[in-house]
């Protein structure tokens, strides 16, 4: 009893069986499962029509689901109570043109009740801490770029200190400096103890800042874990031989691995199996130019789960390695 109620507390979010449909059609979340832990940056992956920005809504009361449970902040799902601690940055922003940035941040923190005071301390410091500089403190949002207002969306996001953070889509618009710079924002609010709710299609993003990810697909959780978990399994060796490759298919093929590109690939980082490689290598007098294990990345591990149709209509059968090209082991 202990352990379990330790667990609970532990979470920043815990959905439970979250579903909802448009019309008799459209099942844009069919039994939704997602638990964030306080203090982590959490990714949520997956194709385009997956359920994901439905799914931000539900957790920020804009959309009603059919059916939900669970807790976010210790509140149940729904409590408009919570929403005083929580940010949110929504995957489009509109902010009226006639209001300066230093105006859009402080009716915002007025609606989050922020003091005068700390507003006035706090929308300063936020602005420059997205990279809005001074110049741009009191000029019209009309004058502002599409990056410029995805940043002012951001410091929307944090006008109130929330306890948690949900983005969506926060580097849309951004030019790389800007992508950095939310990358490095993000690790930032971490070490601040501040849990983060992140919604993007770009995995090389995620992967750079997130502690676990659930990847979503046709409005189920296909995967859900670390990094590690997620990418650990995926492991190969690649041994570059002096010759013809392909003229050693039969061995290799017995050892486990296959020919790809003129390289030996063992298709599972599998020590015993690479040592015998080597050693049949070794044997036949052929010279080993380089033998390399390499690791799938998280956007290779998507494909695999998603299968090779693009809108993740197909899967790939359990235990089958997709032929991707992989990345060195770092």
């Amino acid at each position: 009893m202990t352990t379990h109620v330790t667990e609970i507390t532990s979470l920043a979010v815990d959905l439970i069986g979250v579903k909802k449909s448009y019309g008799r059609s459209v099942e844009a979340l069919r039994g939704v499962n997602i638990q964030v832990r306080k203090g982590e940056v959490f990714g949520l992956l997956g194709p385009n029509g997956a359920g994901k920005s439905t799914l931000v809504k539900i957790m920020m009361t804009v959309v009603r689901p059919d059916a939900v449970a669970g807790t976010i902040l210790g509140r149940p799902i729904g409590h408009l109570g919570k929403k005083s601690v929580m940010g949110y940055l929504p995957e489009v922003t509109r902010f009226p043109n006639y209001l300066t940035g230093r105006q859009v941040l402080d009716y915002y923190a007025q609606l989050s009740d922020v003091s005068a005071s700390d507003r006035r301390r706090v929308i300063p410091e936020l602005m420059e801490r997205v990279g809005l500089s001074h110049r741009w403190h009191d000029v019209r949002c009309s004058k502002y770029s599409k990056g410029m207002l995805r940043r002012l969306g951001l410091a929307q996001s944090l006008v109130n200190d929330p306890e948690l953070v949900v983005l969506d889509e926060p580097t849309d618009g951004l030019d790389p400096i800007g992508r950095r710079d939310v990358r490095e924002l993000l690790t930032e609010l971490r070490s601040t103890g501040k849990t983060i709710f992140l919604n993007s299609h770009l995995l090389s993003e995620i992967e750079m800042v997130c502690d676990r990810v659930a990847i979503l697909n046709q409005g189920l959780v296909a995967r859900q874990g670390t990094l590690t978990e997620l990418t650990d399994h995926s492991v190969e060796c690649h041994i570059k031989v002096d010759g013809d490759a392909a003229a050693l298919t039969a061995e290799v093929e017995q050892q486990g691995g296959e020919i790809r590109d003129g390289m030996i690939v063992m298709t599972q980082h599998d020590g015993e199996k690479v040592n015998n490689m080597i050693d049949l290598l070794r044997g036949k007098g052929i010279m080993i130019e380089s033998v390399v294990p390499h690791r799938f990345s998280l956007e290779d591990v998507f494909v695999q789960i998603l299968g090779a149709d693009a809108r993740g209509l197909k899967t790939v059968e359990p235990g089958k390695t997709p032929p991707v090209a992989a990345r060195p082991v770092s």
